[in-house]
């Protein structure tokens, strides 16, 4: 009965949305034979704060949720660009929710970002007995600023996320190696942006340690993958952060991808279904 009532449940909510919403909020629920698409679930009142849930024809009660964190250096990006791996873990039988979340802005941070994927978390938790779901049993996968968020999140929240999955993600906004670096010349303006803070190269304020992944790094399972021709995130982003998760003895994989740029599965298909997302699976499933 899990779909059934899941359904009814949604089906009630998108009601009352549309009618709250005078149905300018589009919201689609597909059922096929024991699964569903819930497209652009409200988790919260703004109008970016939607998420698509998408539940296979069956899976076990212990099965995590994959948390889909699309990229876009913060301020641009939304989840339908990460739709091809949404449809991935679908038909390999794995629950999922792609997110939107708030865009940097003058009055918008990484740490509201960082509340929305909180945000989602709770708001799947109160419907998890509906999909015979565990609570707080979720594996976060970003792709470049979404693998950032993903980081964050996931060492900050250790009792909630149990995995997590970084393409392309920036780990490093702090440390002398990223301080003397070409590369930070070019992205420090975005960085400021993103965590609200002037970026003083002299007397760097400490919210730049506190965004950065390598400086929050608890025991939580983390895939990475880099490219070493990648101009957005630099290829020292993702080795940073494979040294300190040695260091740390915190269980990793660092796929390392020669002649490869940033978020290559959009740009090499033979990479993509050869090398991502076969590790993708592999990572959930193990």
């Amino acid at each position: 009965m899990k779909k059934l009532v899941l359904n009814y449940h949604f089906f009630v909510l998108g009601l009352m949305s549309c009618i709250l919403n005078s149905c300018n909020t589009k919201f689609r629920v597909w059922v096929g034979k024991d699964s569903q698409k819930i497209y652009n679930l409200k988790y919260g009142e703004h109008k970016r704060q939607k998420m698509d849930v998408f539940l296979p024809a069956d899976y076990p009660q212990d099965s995590p949720v994959v948390l889909i964190v699309h990229g876009g250096a913060w301020k641009y990006g939304r989840k339908e660009h990460m739709i091809q791996i949404q449809k991935l873990l679908f038909n390999s039988n794995i629950p999922s929710i792609n997110m939107n979340y708030r865009l940097v802005s003058k009055h918008l941070t990484y740490k509201e970002q960082l509340e929305d994927i909180n945000a989602v978390i709770e708001k799947f938790n109160s419907l998890s007995d509906n999909a015979e779901l565990l609570p707080n049993n979720y594996i976060l996968l970003g792709e470049s600023a979404g693998g950032h968020l993903a980081l964050l999140y996931g060492y900050q929240n250790p009792d909630k996320i149990k995995k997590i999955i970084s393409l392309s993600g920036p780990t490093d906004f702090y440390s002398e190696q990223y301080l003397k670096s070409f590369y930070s010349k070019y992205t420090s303006g975005t960085i400021q942006k993103m965590v609200g803070t002037k970026f003083n190269r002299k007397s760097l304020s400490e919210d730049f340690q506190k965004a950065s992944p390598v400086a929050n790094v608890t025991n939580v399972p983390t895939l990475l993958f880099q490219g070493n021709q990648d101009f957005l995130v630099n290829q020292k982003q993702g080795l940073a952060l494979d040294s300190v998760l040695t260091k740390m003895n915190v269980p990793h994989k660092l796929i390392f991808m020669d002649k490869t740029g940033h978020a290559p599965r959009f740009f090499n298909k033979k990479k993509r279904d050869s090398i991502i997302y076969p590790n993708i699976l592999e990572w959930i499933r193990d």
